[in-house]
């Protein structure tokens, strides 16, 4: 078992969040769902807390119930995407049905949560010793809101050798 635990507030849609998180990587699963009794601050037979991974890291989300608690910026999930392909997929999907798409990798789902979904690319050619060609990719990615591959490429390529 890990020990830290990412534990994530909803006003009434952790089982929701968790069914849509776990669709959309591998090695994805909902592990326990403990629901309000009678008497309790939620509706009787409704999800409290919701235990599940999501690529294999343990996330806990609670229906706190109480409008007022919102995610910011502050706290992200950084998402390692081997290629374009899924970039694309998970872009889409997190974007989905009322989710926002924000400036370098950087989206919020519909439920506010804010991802960086970046290809495995972007660290790699930002990286580079020659200070032209990571200066390059650093240009290319600022004008961009999901990451590009093909582009960050073009850039990195086009300060020559």
């Amino acid at each position: 078992m890990q020990k830290i635990t990412t534990y994530l507030w909803f006003d009434n849609q952790a089982e929701e969040a968790a069914t849509f998180y776990t669709s959309l990587f591998a090695d994805s699963r909902i592990l326990d769902v403990q629901r309000y009794g009678e008497g309790g601050p939620g509706p009787a037979g409704t999800a409290m807390i919701v235990t599940f991974e999501v690529a294999g890291q343990r996330f806990l989300a609670l229906n706190g119930g109480q409008a007022g608690f919102s995610f910011s910026e502050a706290i992200s999930l950084y998402v390692d995407c081997a290629d374009q392909a899924e970039v694309d997929r998970l872009w889409d999907g997190l974007t989905a049905d009322g989710g926002e798409e924000g400036s370098c990798g950087w989206l919020k789902d519909k439920y506010g949560l804010s991802w960086q979904i970046i290809p495995a690319a972007l660290p790699r050619l930002m990286s580079d010793p020659d200070p032209v060609k990571a200066g390059n990719v650093m240009q290319a990615m600022l004008k961009m809101s999901k990451i590009q591959v093909p582009e960050l490429q073009a850039a990195y390529d086009s300060a020559g050798n």
